[in-house]
């Protein structure tokens, strides 16, 4: 329902049969004007998915608190009251992909601070080294040391200075230049590397390394680099998940009964457990940037363990009730089916995760 202007006419503009109230009983039409003002692009769209009748809200409670209720609230019929699961899945996945972005792409606290540190403590030597340098002269002026004297003195200093191992270790930190990636410090001795490696490790990382070093040409550190590469991860989490959505069904249909469940049924509840995957997924991210705006205090970093583990915890028991709950099968073959089918995607998740891992340095831009 979009709560658009309802037109004067009663004559449905798409099968042209009588309409006596709000939809066509033919074709099931909303008889609504057809310009209306320019928010209810974006109105229609909130409106037909929360439909305000509590369909979206009924839907996301379910899902969250209630393991395993939506599925067989939806296998049993009763599928007007809740969101379509495709529709359910699809909608989430887009606001997993679209809330991290709200969130500043900045240097991170810690990054700013080291490095704040670094700059400070460079300076401070510069400034003391500038010091001496004009306390000498004073003392050769005013004939309290003699110039041979006050040279001796400056290049001890001097000396003790080239000697202090924290410049070597603050210009490192500062120019990232380096630091080698893979053995390596550019592609030439990556090449190198390659013809003298046996094992085929080089030519399987070749493509990993390439993107590095196209990466560090850009003026990029390797913390970076592996920053930009954890957001990537992040953003490509959710299209790996609906890749593997059609495998988790087929191992669930190999786990049960053929004639009772289809594979349909499978997917049914796969899309529902994958909506809430994503929203706990959603629930980090969340988490995650809102402690880092927080000042560091213990308190605040004693909650976020907390949370943290109370997330992950639901996260790992949450599948096993949706699946008892279902499936209605013993606790006690419930819960063997369920370890099975935890260890089973568990190895497929893996794989999955390391072409992931894969897959994401080499879109990385």
């Amino acid at each position: 329902m979009s709560h658009g202007k309802l037109r004067e006419n009663k004559n449905c503009l798409n099968c042209n049969h009588q309409v006596e109230e709000r939809f066509c009983p033919h074709c099931g039409q909303e008889n609504i004007e057809t310009r209306q003002p320019f928010h209810y692009l974006f109105t229609h769209f909130i409106e037909d998915f929360t439909h305000y009748d509590g369909q979206f809200w009924q839907t996301i409670k379910y899902l969250l608190i209630r393991p395993g209720k939506l599925t067989k609230e939806y296998l049993s019929g009763k599928r007007q009251t809740y969101v379509a699961p495709v529709k359910l899945y699809i909608f989430i996945s887009f606001i997993t992909f679209l809330v991290p972005n709200f969130f500043p792409h900045s240097e991170s606290g810690d990054h700013k601070k080291e490095k704040t540190i670094q700059v400070d403590s460079k300076t401070k030597k510069e400034e003391q080294a500038q010091n001496t340098e004009k306390t000498l002269e004073n003392l050769t002026k005013e004939g309290i040391l003699s110039e041979k004297t006050a040279q001796k003195t400056k290049s001890v200093i001097d000396s003790a200075k080239k000697a202090d191992p924290t410049d070597d270790l603050i210009d490192s930190s500062l120019s990232d230049e380096s630091a080698p990636i893979l053995n390596a410090h550019n592609m030439t001795e990556y090449e190198q590397l390659q013809k003298k490696d046996e094992s085929g490790f080089y030519s399987i990382m070749k493509p990993l390394a390439k993107k590095m070093f196209e990466m560090k040409e850009k003026g990029l550190t390797k913390k970076q680099i592996w920053e930009k590469y954890g957001e990537t991860i992040v953003h490509t989490v959710p299209k790996a998940l609906f890749v593997y959505l059609p495998i988790f069904a087929f191992f669930l249909w190999i786990f049960h009964n053929k004639k009772k469940w289809w594979y349909f049924d499978h997917g049914i509840f796969t899309l529902h457990y994958f909506s809430f995957l994503l929203l706990a997924i959603l629930s980090f991210i969340i988490l995650k940037n809102i402690v880092s705006y927080l000042p560091d205090y213990g308190i605040i970093n004693l909650l976020y363990l907390l949370a943290y583990t109370a997330l992950i915890i639901y996260l790992s028991v949450y599948f096993f009730i949706a699946h008892h709950r279902v499936y209605e099968h013993s606790r006690t073959m419930s819960v063997f089916k369920g370890m099975a089918l935890f260890i089973v995607n568990c190895i497929g998740l893996t794989c999955m995760f390391l072409v992931l891992l894969y897959v994401s340095l080499i879109t990385m831009h």
